[in-house]
């Protein structure tokens, strides 16, 4: 299994205790004891072998054993910039594009959006840090405080990514490879994918001002969570695909 601390609670030769939900999970989920090994992970990239040290009826202490390596992590940093999702779709963006390898997730406020005020923010940061320690990761994607639009892209250094639009745009391979043109990704990318209702024709027109490259999934109009679980896997596919070409 592996568990997230926070970097500053983890001490050499300290007896750590473990938080009551991870604590839970230890002794009655998994029937852990004391002397048996877990991985700790800091969220910042380090993972460290640890003993279960104590175990009571509410509580686990563990402390760490020594730090291992990991490699679990893109090399290369993909934002997705997404559209603030209704109800628990959002919840499973944010979970399935952790496991997939995503650095940063900044939720948007677009026009079309249905949801413009939130409070979730500590949820989704919750499911991200759950999702990083079930598939291994060392990292835990920053999940950023709701932005508009328009500030996002002000933010962003020009020809740095794509956006997703359902209207046309080229096929994901040609854009990558436009993108990809010097064998050199840019980093971070940035990956825009809209809400329910998709971007609008003048939000596309000011992506493509700021550089950003529109582009399609296919001829079939995907829901948003699906396009934006989708664009994270075959981002990743292709950066790694052209990694082991250009070697």
């Amino acid at each position: 299994m592996t568990i997230f601390i926070p970097p500053e609670d983890i001490q050499r030769e300290t007896q750590i205790p473990l938080s009551v939900d991870k604590s839970h999970y230890l002794i009655s989920v998994l029937r852990s004891r004391a002397g048996d090994i877990v991985t700790v992970i800091d969220g910042r990239g380090k993972a460290y072998s640890a003993e279960i040290i104590t175990v009571s009826d509410k509580k686990a202490f563990v402390k760490i054993v020594s730090e291992i390596a990991v490699d679990t992590e893109s090399s290369f940093d993909l934002v997705l910039c997404q559209g603030i999702l209704k109800g628990e779709k959002m919840d499973m963006v944010i979970q399935k594009t952790t496991e997939l390898g995503i650095k940063e997730i900044i939720p948007i406020i677009t026009e079309r959006s249905v949801v413009r005020q939130t409070r979730k923010t500590d949820r989704w940061r919750k499911i991200a840090e759950e999702a990083a320690e079930q598939c291994g990761r060392a990292v835990i994607p920053v999940i950023h405080e709701p932005m508009e639009y328009g500030k996002v892209l002000s933010s962003l250094p020009v020809n740095h990514g794509f956006i997703f639009w359902e209207q046309g745009g080229q096929p994901l391979s040609e854009a990558f490879q436009k993108t990809n043109s010097q064998s050199l990704v840019p980093n971070p990318l940035f990956l825009f994918i809209g809400p329910e209702g998709g971007f609008t024709s003048e939000e596309v027109r000011l992506a493509e001002d700021k550089g950003l490259v529109r582009t399609t999934l296919g001829r079939r109009i995907l829901r948003a969570e699906t396009a934006a679980i989708a664009g994270v896997a075959l981002i990743q596919f292709l950066f790694e695909d052209s990694k082991l070409k250009n070697r």
